[in-house]
């Protein structure tokens, strides 16, 4: 990883630590990790830094809490791409199409992890800046669904 790759996350783990949205930022090679808050099950937010272009996503090992996201968004028929469209039209990001909408695959990786995942748009600017406001977007849009905030319930 170059230094600037570096500096960028480095620069990037303390906006997502100011925030104070995530249990844990840390930062794995090339990669942005940040543990999500209060989920049934441990799931982590990346932002990787590809050579051409960054990438965000959710991932957990938690086959539950990945179908309980699943059965959220069956059940009150809103399309993730949408709702993480909506939140990124939230923090100012322009987002093309009518409905907004952005592209996010959901599969199980390599590695075992049930993965919601979308490349960001390329982008002129500070590239950096818009990968945050895309991995806020993410944990705004995915806080709500499922099991991914602690039960009230006790």
């Amino acid at each position: 990883m170059s230094t600037t790759s570096h500096d960028r996350l480095a620069r990037l783990a303390e906006e997502a630590k100011q925030r104070d949205l995530f249990d844990e930022v840390r930062i794995e090679g090339d990669r942005l990790a940040c543990r999500a808050r209060g989920p049934a099950a441990e799931a982590w937010y990346r932002l990787d830094a590809d050579p051409t272009r960054w990438r965000v996503g959710l991932v957990t090992a938690d086959r539950w809490l990945s179908e309980s996201i699943e059965s959220d968004l069956m059940h009150y028929g809103d399309p993730i791409e949408e709702l993480i469209a909506e939140e990124l039209v939230e923090l100012g990001i322009e987002v093309e199409g009518t409905p907004p909408r952005v592209p996010v695959r959901h599969f199980r990786s390599d590695d075992l992890l049930y993965t919601f995942e979308t490349d960001l748009p390329e982008h002129r600017g500070d590239d950096a800046e818009l990968a945050l406001h895309y991995l806020l977007a993410y944990e705004a849009a995915f806080r709500v669904l499922g099991d991914m905030t602690e039960s009230e319930e006790a």
